[in-house]
């Protein structure tokens, strides 16, 4: 969950401040670091693509999707 709300709050910020898509990945951190290597650009789709494969995993993503359609009022 704090990696989902993480990406959606950095979003909004990115949104207020009408942020550029390339720009993106520079602010959000560690991503050259991490995942420019070797001198690929990386987009912000894929370091969210990358984040959330390292901090919400499918397995738990499918987990809330079940916790989701089972709720009940």
């Amino acid at each position: 969950d704090g990696a989902q709300r993480w990406i959606e709050g950095i979003e909004r910020i990115f949104g207020a401040m009408r942020c550029l898509d390339e720009h993106r990945v520079l602010l959000g951190g560690y991503a050259n670091q991490r995942l420019g290597a070797n001198g690929v650009v990386i987009t912000w789709a894929r370091f969210k693509l990358e984040f959330l494969t390292k901090y919400f995993p499918e397995d738990e993503r499918n987990h809330k999707v079940i916790e989701f359609m089972e709720l009940k009022q």
